[in-house]
């Protein structure tokens, strides 16, 4: 079910926050309303990030401290991040410009606060300005030499920038520094990247003990292994491992978006909807309109189906009013769905410009494909498969290609591997390379 829009392909930036410093912010409830020494603050939040406490009366808390001293640098960058944190919670990119102002007005009052340079980094990650992170990431290299966050910033836009040796080599750095919930989860990330699956997963369950019981890390290391399971067509692992995260976390969004997908995938498609419903009514996140409107149109209800999908373009101009780019998500949403391929052709193109890694090379194959330029789509598809990803919709995407070039017995062959590998990858076109691979 990778038809969907993703707005960041690497595992770890599906948490904006925990991906820069290394997830939990440990603070007792009972703790919430206690003013916070900005040393101690940046330690804590250094330590991680949790959803223990609440956000917002943490943004309250230090919203309430820069009234009394507007010159406490060291509030403003963890308000910054608190900010960065409250996007992901909400889903609402607004907060976005919000983190940019307070993290860069920290920067005024100390140009070296490695803090403050880190989150710009992370907010760069998350409006997928991929150069820009690169760049603030080796800054605070330079500013903490010892501190394994900026090397998370580094390897994350590696990833998507496509230097996928350099970003090993950072994420591998990271964890020998200092292991944690987020340096495990980019080792994971990168072992499935080259198609080394069991490493992926021992990876992340070390990622998922390294959580310690905070609700939310615990919950979201759960649902990346659940993923890991699901792309390989382990359904009933990938479930337990989606109800193990809502148990953690009850409501939690990016669960029950999951969870949605593995119903969908194991036919109880009612339940399915009513998941991701939920998910849409807490975070109304893209990936989760046009997942909730593909599981419509997969059970016959065209019309619901279209009302989500127009939504995207609303979803889209608000992203982008907010600083995130959007062209290779939107591109491959025009892609699957039918909609302006020409256009979608141009934007595939223009995102591969700026993020030239095995997602920007496969959308745009796919774009070219579904254009009938399949011939030009054949060299970035077998870029997009160089690393041994083991993707199921890269593969279909393959054979699509291969059938469009009148190979027709590649094109099964990369079909039946689709299907081996993920029987139910995707709501839109599982089906068709079933029929296809006959």
């Amino acid at each position: 079910m990778r038809n969907r829009i993703v707005f960041t392909s690497a595992v770890v930036m599906a948490a904006a926050v925990v991906a820069l410093l290394g997830g939990l912010l440990r603070r007792s409830s009972s703790a919430a309303s206690a003013s916070l020494s900005g040393a101690q603050a940046a330690e804590d939040f250094k330590s991680g990030f949790a959803l223990n406490a609440s956000t917002a009366s943490l943004v309250a808390d230090l919203q309430s401290r820069l009234r009394a001293n507007p010159d406490d640098e060291h509030s403003y960058a963890l308000l910054g991040l608190a900010y960065e944190q409250r996007a992901r919670e909400t889903g609402d990119p607004s907060w976005y410009p919000k983190a940019e102002g307070v993290l860069r007005r920290a920067l005024e009052l100390d140009p070296k606060d490695s803090l403050a340079v880190g989150g710009l980094g992370s907010l760069a990650l998350s409006r997928h300005r991929f150069l820009d992170a690169l760049v603030l990431g080796d800054q605070a290299r330079a500013l903490n030499p010892y501190s394994a966050q900026p090397w998370g910033v580094i390897g994350d836009a590696q990833v998507e920038l496509g230097r996928y040796r350099q970003a090993f080599a950072s994420f591998d750095r990271m964890n020998k520094l200092r292991p944690s919930l987020s340096s495990y989860a980019r080792v994971s990330y990168g072992r499935e990247l080259i198609g080394h699956t069991p490493g992926a997963i021992r990876a992340m369950k070390l990622a998922v003990d390294a959580a310690t019981g905070a609700a939310e890390p615990t919950a979201w290391t759960h649902v990346q292994l659940g993923k890991l399971y699901f792309n390989h067509g382990r359904y009933r692992s990938a479930e337990l491992e989606y109800r193990l995260a809502l148990q953690a976390f009850p409501g939690y969004a990016y669960g029950l978006d999951a969870l949605a997908q593995v119903l969908g995938a194991t036919g109880r498609r009612r339940q399915a909807i009513a998941a991701e419903r939920q998910a849409v009514n807490a975070i109304p996140l893209p990936q989760y309109v046009a997942t909730l409107g593909d599981l419509y149109r997969v059970t016959g209800r065209p019309a619901p189906a279209r009302r989500q999908y127009e939504l995207i373009g609303a979803i889209e101009r608000l992203l982008n009013a907010n600083g995130v780019k959007t062209d290779l998500e939107i591109a491959l949403f025009q892609v699957d769905h039918g909609i302006s391929l020409h256009h979608a052709v141009v934007r595939a193109r223009l995102a591969r410009a700026e993020r030239p890694s095995i997602d920007g090379d496969d959308v745009l194959a796919w774009a070219l494909a579904r254009n009938g330029r399949c011939a030009e789509a054949l060299p970035h598809s077998q870029a997009a498969l160089r690393l041994g990803t083991q993707d199921a919709l890269k593969f279909f995407h393959r054979g699509m290609i291969e059938r469009c070039l009148g190979h027709a017995q590649t094109a099964r062959t990369w079909f039946r591997r689709a299907l081996e590998l993920n029987p139910h990858f995707s709501l839109l076109w599982s089906p068709v390379a079933k029929r296809l691979a006959a």
